[in-house]
């Protein structure tokens, strides 16, 4: 496909999307190490305190593309930012996806200490094991 019909296709995929009120953009093609990139760009943030960026970036970081191990650190910061901002649901949900891929899964004393998140990780690996 040459480059104009590219930017014709993207334009006519915007225009639909605004036309049927769709918030969410065609996807793209990841490139190779997208998705490591936002994986540190959204802990950063999350280290930063920018709960926002960083959950738009680890959400992007999983959608690109992840090894399973960063896979599991991407869902782990969604699920401690879920819990921060009250989606205690949520948080629950991101902890079973990261245990789906790591069942031996441990969090740091520190991380295991929260008042939120460490007793909500703690009853999530329990159902698990039974």
């Amino acid at each position: 496909m040459t480059a104009k019909l590219k930017s014709a296709a993207r334009v006519l995929a915007l225009a639909a999307a605004f036309l049927t009120g769709c918030a969410a953009l065609p996807e793209r093609p990841a490139s190779p190490g997208e998705g490591e990139s936002l994986l540190r760009a959204g802990v950063a943030a999350y280290e930063d305190g920018d709960l926002k960026t960083a959950d738009q970036r680890l959400t992007a970081a999983l959608r690109a593309g992840l090894a399973d191990k960063d896979r599991v650190t991407a869902y782990k910061y969604l699920a401690f930012i879920n819990c921060s901002t009250g989606r205690e649901q949520q948080c629950r949900e991101d902890f079973v996806a990261a245990l789906a891929i790591d069942p031996g899964l441990q969090l740091s004393p520190a991380e295991a200490g929260h008042p939120v998140w460490g007793p909500i990780f703690k009853n999530v690996k329990a159902q698990r094991a039974r």
